[in-house]
């Protein structure tokens, strides 16, 4: 143990010095902060952001940068921020103390609350109980939306109250109103007016709407043991409210305006009816009118719970979600009767079973796990204003359409053809563009693979997209499309790519707003395609491949209704990634010129994180393995005058720090790879260290990376380096058919450069990977003994039976990962059972000599748990050296933090007693019997 600094040394820095001691420990990871969540306000002149601790409570932090005013709001999280950043909001959840000091039964009764805070001020403002929040686009206004309100309960009364009139009393009242299906339920919502102060409550609101333009709120209020339903609209400036439409029996749903402020629209249903099957009508209050125009329902077409409201930026159209049919939930029959007993129907309807037939489009685990959603499906129609017409965009055969600003052409798509396939093929679409005028669908990209979509141009003139390893553009009136890359000798398709499947491309940028060109990307360069002349030239010059720099577009103004759009000389920033030195960039292009001028580019990595909407600045993170990513603000045109905004930095200033570097060394089939090595604290040259490998696949970008300073399923990079460890991250690149065997080359080869470089002591390697690292872990290890000791998690041990199983996280089989994913076998377990096998660690544990523990959580969403049982027990068999760890109702990635710490702390303990020779704890000698403790209260 190193000595501990003096008291008043630790107490200089900016944090508590119950955080610190000198060796980064558990202890010290638990409380080490970091940065969540940034949010920038729309003109740029403050953030927020959450400081977090692994284990503790967040605190909030707003900084505003047009100035040098920063505030701390304790217990803050999950943070909102006004338009003009005068004001912040947080989430504040119970503590943790009066969490863990809380039963179960009380821990589910605590309730988040919110703190408001204003900069000018600086006054704090709390609210109990919420549930959610938000500002309005303006920023005039927060919405505060209540947790509903706790019923009495009055069926249960204790046999000395039955005689009390009181007692009966209260219970007849309470048996007289009628009972509330949890999702009528209305809650009281708060409209703050930020700017006066004051705040108005709306009792039993169901739904609500702010306009974008910040002049009004919608609210749904449904009143139901009073009779009342209706829609209001409250006048943001004045608090006037407005009843829009009333009801006595109808219960209102979604509600919406136009951003003209020239139209309500809201849906509404019977209130009688259970929501389930509730049949639901659109209507719509045109401003100054007194009459509503309802929207009916057609034999074919109608609207239920969730068909939501959506009106266009131009307040011509309404897009609103409609379904086939609505009907009421089945019940299971049940026994009223003597009878009833020995009734055959009865006593079968109430059986518990689900068919699987070979016809399924989907099997039976993916359908149950996606039936929530097709609940929720809606399939979208148009009301056009100005006619009344209503238009069919989606139906049952093309159900997905993307909702955007369009007013002629909407991209629409489908993957109801592929549904079975998915199961051995993956995911693939089918795309449509839907005319909003007349609903008719034209297909223009079959069989498209999932995350390779198309992109539709500003005008509505033409369809950009990549398919197989070629950029098209599909021009729709002509129906014709042209191959753009016909000519190229720069493959668009990804050049890493090592799965059996077709290699996607590296994405499509943003357009032109004129349409007249828009931009994608190779490996390194970004190019502008010109949709009349049909020509193409790098955008950046042809420099990226040459200096083996990734440029990539950054910096622009996303939302998920409105694309970006392009100037026709915009100038751009661009992030740029160094394939040789792995370091990053920011740098400067123009939209139709060819060229790239650097703006800052080094040793660290940056990531740009938010843009004001409607100013240029950002806020970006630099970090390398020695520097924690604080914020830096700056224009976007001008990164390299960034001021720093935090300092969480400080936390490691009197902790001992390893380096880290680039290893390049040659792999077995004679191809260069790439790997980091960090190093030990007070690493000592010609000393040879223990090493710990850490992998999965590409590794080497993360040099410049700082550590995860959090306990989890992985090892903690600093608090190994502290103990004495060198971490090797190595780069693992596979081939097809044979995963394990070239994961293998990969390992033994990086690993045989660190003995060669005098880092690596040959007899104290170990080796720790998760998930598709710890089946490389666990079939490594029977390939070779180069490694002492092995920690694998959540790894599979037989493909031959993982290729059938479910990964019961989306219910989806697995072998599609295996004829064309991660697994990489290339055919199925019925054409190449040989591989399977060969690539399957449990056939080989004979073999093994490396001590190995083992890691699952039993309610594994993604590997069969069962998997882990498979090696342990053929490794039993076998009589090799082997723990296992059964971490219970955990799934694929731990979330306990109990057993995050629990198997951090026995992982250290493993390699310490293999690599160090340290005694081996009692748990690991001796095993633990198993036990049943005492159930909380």
């Amino acid at each position: 143990m190193k000595p501990l600094p003096t008291l008043s040394l630790l107490c200089a820095s900016l944090f508590s010095c119950a955080a610190f001691s000198a060796d980064v420990t558990p202890d010290v990871i638990m409380k080490f902060e970091s940065l969540k969540k940034p949010v920038l306000s729309a003109n740029g002149s403050a953030f927020a952001v959450e400081v977090s601790p692994d284990r503790g409570d967040s605190h909030g932090m707003v900084k505003r940068l047009d100035g040098e005013q920063s505030f701390t709001v304790t217990g803050g999280s999950k943070p909102l921020i006004s338009h003009d950043g005068r004001f912040a909001a947080f989430v504040i959840e119970p503590a943790l103390l009066e969490q863990e000091k809380a039963s179960p039964k009380a821990r589910k009764k605590l309730k988040a609350g919110l703190a408001l805070l204003d900069t000018e001020s600086g006054k704090e403002t709390r609210y109990d109980k919420v549930k959610e929040f938000a500002f309005n686009e303006a920023g005039t206004h927060l919405a505060i939306w209540y947790e509903a309100g706790e019923e009495a309960d009055g069926d249960k009364q204790d046999e000395g109250e039955a005689n009390d009139k009181n007692s009966q009393a209260k219970a007849k009242e309470s048996e007289s109103k009628p009972k509330v299906d949890k999702y009528d339920k209305g809650r009281t919502l708060e409209v703050v007016n930020l700017k006066a102060g004051s705040s108005e409550k709306l009792a039993h609101v169901t739904a609500y709407y702010f306009d974008k333009a910040g002049r009004s709120l919608v609210a749904a209020q449904n009143d139901i043991a009073n009779n009342l339903h209706r829609v209001q609209r409250m006048d943001l400036a004045s608090g006037e409210l407005e009843v829009v439409a009333g009801f006595v029996d109808q219960q209102i749903g979604a509600v919406s305006a136009s951003e003209d402020g020239k139209y309500v629209a809201f849906t509404y249903g019977q209130a009688g009816e259970a929501p389930w099957g509730r049949e639901y009508h659109l209507a719509l209050h045109q401003a100054g009118s007194d009459k509503l125009h309802r929207v009916a329902n057609t034999k074919e077409w109608t609207l239920n719970r969730y068909s939501e409201l959506t009106f266009s930026e131009d307040s011509k159209r309404l897009f609103f979600g409609r379904v086939p049919e609505v009907s009421q939930q089945l019940e299971l029959p049940k026994v009223a009767k003597a009878d009833d007993l020995y009734d055959a129907d009865v006593i079968a309807g109430q059986r518990e079973l689900r068919v699987w037939h070979g016809d399924d489009p989907r099997i039976k685990p993916n359908e149950v796990k996606q039936y929530k959603k097709a609940l929720k499906h809606t399939y979208l129609a148009v009301l056009h204003l100005g006619s009344k017409q209503v238009v069919q965009l989606a139906d049952q055969a093309v159900p997905d359409i993307e909702l955007g600003q369009q007013q002629r052409f909407m991209l629409a798509s489908t993957d109801v053809p592929y549904l079975k396939m998915i199961t051995w093929a993956g995911f693939y679409r089918d795309y449509y563009l839907v005319d909003l005028n007349t609903g008719r669908k034209q297909a223009f990209l079959i069989q498209q693979p999932v995350g390779q979509e198309p992109s539709l141009s500003p005008n509505e003139r033409f369809v950009a997209y990549y398919q197989q390893g070629n950029i098209f553009l599909y021009q729709i009136a002509q129906d014709s499309r042209a191959k753009l890359t016909k000519d190229f000798k720069t493959p668009f398709a990804d050049e890493d790519h090592d799965y059996p499947s077709v290699a996607p491309g590296y994405g499509l940028g943003p357009w032109v707003e004129d349409g007249s060109a828009f931009l994608a990307y190779d490996k390194y360069d970004i190019w502008q395609f010109n949709t009349d002349s049909l020509d193409a030239f790098r955008l950046t010059a042809a420099k990226g491949r040459k200096a083996q720099i990734q440029y990539r577009v950054t910096g622009l103004l996303e939302k998920a209704d409105k694309p970006v759009r392009l100037q026709p000389d915009q100038s751009l920033l661009l992030h740029g990634y160094n394939e040789r030195t792995k370091g990053d960039g920011f740098y400067t292009a123009k939209v139709g010129v060819s060229g790239v001028k650097p703006l800052m580019q080094g040793d660290y990595k940056l990531k740009l994180l938010a843009r004001a909407e409607e100013s240029d600045k950002v806020l970006f993170s630099k970090q390398r393995y020695d520097l924690y990513p604080d914020l830096y603000a700056s224009d976007l045109q001008s990164p390299e005058q960034a001021s720093r905004q935090t300092r969480l930095d400080d936390q490691k200033r009197q902790l001992d720090w390893g380096k880290a570097e680039l290893v390049h060394w040659t792999n077995g089939d004679g191809k260069p790879l790439d790997g980091v090595l960090i190093k030990p604290s007070n690493y000592v040259a010609g000393k040879r260290y223990p090493v710990l490998v850490y992998f999965y696949r590409f590794m080497s970008d993360r040099l410049h990376a700082f550590p995860d300073m959090k306990l989890n399923h992985r090892p903690n990079f600093a608090w190994y380096a502290d103990n004495g460890y060198a971490i090797f991250l190595p780069d693992i690149r596979f081939e097809v058919g044979y995963p394990g065997a070239s994961s293998v080359q990969a390992l033994t080869s990086g690993v045989q450069k660190l003995i060669d470089m005098g880092i690596a002591d040959a007899n104290a390697v170990g080796i720790q990977g998760h998930s598709w690292g710890g089946y490389q872990t666990a079939f490594a290890v029977t390939q070779t003994s180069i490694f002492k000791a092995a920690v694998t998690g959540a790894p599979v041990s037989n493909m031959t039976s993982a290729y059938s199983g479910i990964r019961h996280g989306t219910g989806l089989a697995r072998q599609f990962q295996y004829e064309t994913g991660q697994s990489r076998i290339g055919e199925s377990l019925f054409k190449a059972p040989q591989k399977y096998i060969e690539n399957s660690p449990v056939f080989y544990v004979e073999r093994i000599k490396t001590p190995m523990m083992i890691m699952f959580g039993d309610k594994d969403d993604a590997v069969p748990w069962e998997q882990g049982v498979e090696l342990y027990l053929a490794m039993r068999r076998a009589g090799k050296d082997v723990v296992f760890l059964q971490y219970q109702d955990e799934p694929h990635h731990l979330k306990k933090y109990p057993n995050k710490l629990d198997y951090s702390l026995r992982m250290m303990q493993y390699f310490d007693h293999y690599l160090k020779g340290k005694p081996a704890p009692k748990w690991l000698s001796e095993g633990e019997a198993y036990q049943e403790y005492k159930k909380a209260g």
